[in-house]
């Protein structure tokens, strides 16, 4: 985890919106869990980024935008209108269909 204030604000507190902590009789801290991601800097009450988790979020963006889109044509052959994606055939006649 790499969080930085988005104000940046220089702040490296940073307090835990969701988190669920755990103390004994006494109220003393025990233990904790990150229930959902969220932080607020302390300094000037900003929400934190996580940088740490910006190159798993690119590469998830660069893959959505790399899939193919389904497209739909006009068969020349059986003169149906098809759904296919780029490089299939017409599902109805076995036509090759080119996507422009």
């Amino acid at each position: 985890m790499w969080l930085v204030c988005t104000r940046r604000c220089g702040g490296t507190l940073f307090r835990a919106l969701f988190a669920e902590v755990i103390v004994d009789a006494g109220g003393r801290y025990r233990d904790h869990q990150i229930v959902q991601p969220g932080y607020l800097c302390v300094s000037c009450g900003a929400p934190a980024a996580d940088l740490s988790a910006v190159p798993e979020s690119m590469a998830e963006d660069a893959a959505a935008e790399s899939a193919p889109v389904a497209v739909d044509v006009l068969c020349p052959r059986c003169e149906t209108r098809v759904t296919i994606f780029p490089g299939e055939e017409c599902p109805n006649c076995g036509a090759e269909l080119e996507v422009a």
